[in-house]
């Protein structure tokens, strides 16, 4: 079965560029002001040597004097106008595109894709206001410096000329012999950050095992090999940029010694000969910036690629209709989830319903497939075949953030964040500007109802007791207590629990039965990945799943009895005996 695409939209970021549109063209039209100011100097010099020295003008020199101070002063003027430009541009890039891409790397879809994203927003946002953009404005303009050479003499415009090309080649080489080790180092970067932070979060483990010696060496060869690779890139474009730097300031010199020859000569004046020196100096400057720019060019360009793969991936689209308060009915049809390397499925041709007011175990051997269900069935695994519907519609039709305020979820690992009790049980709603005083009830309600209201009283601060990334502060059964109130928050219509009771005691088991029985009498959808045979006593229906396929499902009685039933014996082959 086909699944129907919805309509195409518009990268989030190139519609963010787009906005900066104004921005950056006021910018360049600002450079281009500028750099005709840039000729002031020139000028200036031209008229002192060739009127001002020979008639002993004065009064000629006072009036070209305000006439450059007031060039110069202008072109400053626009230069931090220009500035500030581009620094607007980059805070509204910031305001357009961090929360896209902050919520690309909180989908699920796009794990392992996005640990970088943050970084190389952050790089295309100083590029985007650095001396890289500035150069890239002015590097248009070594044409017209090139025209005013030639004017003052078709020598020193060759010179120029030949200058620029030089110039221009050395940047093609430049990129050329960086950017594979760039790319690559980059890569190596993240993947270096992504490993020490993981290895920091398991910061227990590796003490309490003796791994820590073992984990440095580890991270000190991936940050060593990042190194080797910057170094390298760094090596190559510190060689073409002193190349640069050499033809630049012996083109400046043999420009002044060229036209000095001219003057002598009498084919030029005196003026233009330091007006030569500068024009060539100012023709080749914005090459010689774009080259000493073009590692930070090189990284935005890689960062703008990365980005819009990121986000045109992770886009929802269009905004999607929202759909009335749906009732507890989930129903599952020929489902299928590939695995993490989309070579394998996980989950296989699964169909089943979820009434109001039933409650689902779900068992089967160790990598059967229940997790990764559960996921499917709250939104978070994407099916390859097949679908799940909650009251008739498809959930990924429904806004992430809709759809999980009717559903509350608890996954083995309970994935407390940091924040304060309260904070985590209510999903960090009060972020969002709801009412303070009913979040707060609403959370004592969900405490209470699966009994971890006394026991989160009984901490330091109570339910504004701040807790670390994990829940770390908590033992394992009271963070899965934490856990169980935030699956109950504001009364989800579907509850989607794995090994809920895998961390607690038998206080805190009998606590979770009466919740479930609270559910189930309030017209709940509930499914449950459960081991332990106490579990099973609030269950209506159980489906087996093995290998990711559902090979039983039924009433629980029926389901156990087939279960426990003795295997029949295998029917014995008897020989017969060959005749004598």
């Amino acid at each position: 079965m086909s699944v129907p695409q919805r309509p195409s939209v518009e990268s989030p970021l190139k519609q963010a560029l787009a906005t900066c549109r104004r921005h950056l063209a006021y910018a360049a039209g600002f450079s281009a002001i500028i750099n005709l100011l840039y000729i002031a100097p020139t000028l200036y010099m031209l008229q002192v040597y060739d009127r001002v020295v020979p008639t002993r003008g004065v009064a000629t020199l006072g009036f070209l004097t305000v006439l450059l101070l007031a060039g110069l002063a202008t072109l400053s003027l626009l230069d931090l106008i220009r500035s500030r430009l581009l620094v607007r541009a980059s805070a509204r890039l910031e305001r357009a595109l961090a929360r896209p891409i902050l919520a690309a790397t909180l989908n699920p879809r796009m794990r392992g894709k996005t640990a970088q994203a943050m970084r190389d927003f952050d790089a295309l946002r100083q590029t985007v206001t650095g001396a890289g953009v500035l150069a890239l404005f002015d590097a248009p303009w070594t044409v017209v410096y090139i025209g005013l050479c030639f004017l003052l003499h078709p020598l020193l415009g060759a010179m120029a000329l030949v200058g620029s090309v030089t110039l221009i080649g050395l940047t093609i080489a430049t990129e050329r012999a960086t950017r594979s080790r760039l790319a690559g180092a980059n890569r190596a970067a993240s993947w270096s950050y992504m490993s020490v932070s993981e290895s920091a979060a398991s910061s227990d483990i590796v003490q309490a095992l003796g791994m820590r010696e073992a984990m440095v060496r580890r991270h000190q060869d991936e940050r060593a090999f990042v190194s080797t690779l910057q170094t390298q890139a760094s090596f190559s474009a510190g060689r073409y940029l002193n190349l640069t730097r050499f033809i630049r300031l012996a083109l400046q010199s043999l420009a002044l010694g060229a036209a000095a020859y001219l003057a002598v000569d009498q084919q030029i004046s005196a003026g233009a000969i330091f007006a030569a020196s500068l024009l060539i100096a100012r023709a080749l400057a914005p090459i010689e910036q774009v080259i000493g720019s073009w590692k930070s060019l090189s990284e935005a360009h890689t960062a703008y690629a990365s980005l819009d793969a990121i986000l045109t991936e992770a886009s929802e689209g269009a905004p999607r209709t929202l759909l009335p308060e749906p009732a507890p009915r989930l129903l599952v049809e020929q489902l299928s989830v590939l695995g993490a390397g989309r070579d394998r499925p996980v989950l296989q041709n699964l169909t089943f319903p979820i009434s109001p007011g039933e409650v689902v175990g779900l068992v089967g051997p160790s990598g059967a497939g229940k997790t990764t269900l559960l996921r499917a069935l709250v939104g978070v695994a994407e099916p390859s075949h097949g679908q799940v519907r909650l009251d008739g519609a498809n959930i990924s039709d429904w806004d992430c953030d809709r759809l999980g305020r009717h559903i509350g979820y608890l996954p083995q690992d309970v994935g407390l964040l940091k924040g304060t009790v309260k904070q985590n049980i209510c999903r960090f709603r009060e972020t969002l500007g709801e009412d303070l005083e009913e979040i707060d009830a609403k959370v004592v309600a969900a405490a209470k109802t699966c009994g971890a209201h006394d026991m989160i009283l009984k901490l330091p601060l109570g339910y504004d007791t701040m807790l670390d990334w994990g829940g770390r502060g908590l033992s394992l059964g009271q963070a899965q207590r934490v856990g169980l109130a935030r699956a109950l928050f504001d009364e989800p219509r579907v509850v989607v629990l794995d090994e809920p009771n895998a961390h607690l005691d038998i206080e805190g088991e009998t606590w979770l039965l009466r919740a479930i029985a609270g559910l189930k009498a309030r017209g709940a959808a509930v499914i449950i990945v459960a081991h332990r045979s106490s579990m099973l006593e609030v269950m209506d229906q159980l489906l087996v799943v093995a290998d990711g396929r559902l090979v039983e499902r039924g009433a629980r009685d029926v389901v156990l009895a087939k279960l426990n039933r003795p295997p029949e014996p295998a029917p014995q082959i008897t020989r017969e005996r060959e005749s004598a």
